[in-house]
């Protein structure tokens, strides 16, 4: 006896089309590149490894900056000087202490120091490479980002 061919309905059509559109931006979303960055801040130099997508892109086409670093509750901020590409947007899975993001209601960087939840308002950038002590620096200081690669 032979089984009928299953059938395909619309909602596993749907399904599979959202999967399928979202692989690409999952693909590169946490995606390390060798583009190294340098942040120079109350004596510290801290560096970071951007993350492969058009948001990380965007902001290293910024690069040198100088900016004023802020502390936050569970970050530290510092506003950039125009928006960044939003193709990036979150959620993002396995947010943590280090990486660094771009808040996109408030235009700024947020350099995460303690536990967060990623929203669809957050850009993962990329990471901070070691620890993130320097982080913990209280106050508001001048702030150097450069491209190192």
């Amino acid at each position: 006896m032979k089984r009928p061919a299953p059938s395909i309905t619309r909602r596993t059509l749907l399904d599979g089309s959202v999967v399928a559109a979202a692989l690409p931006v999952l693909a590169w979303a946490n995606k390390e590149t060798s583009m190294k960055v340098r942040l120079g801040f109350a004596g510290h130099n801290v560096t970071a490894t951007l993350y492969d997508n058009p948001s990380a892109r965007d902001f290293a086409s910024m690069l040198p900056l100088d900016l004023t670093f802020s502390d936050f509750p569970n970050e530290k901020i510092a506003y950039l000087p125009r928006k960044l590409n939003l193709e990036a947007r979150g959620p993002f899975p396995n947010e943590a202490p280090g990486d660094l993001c771009y808040y996109i209601p408030w235009g700024n960087l947020a350099f995460f120091y303690g536990n967060y939840v990623s929203t669809r308002d957050l850009i993962r950038l990329g990471r901070i490479d070691g620890g993130v002590e320097p982080l913990l620096t209280r106050g508001e200081f001048p702030l150097h980002i450069e491209r190192l690669s």
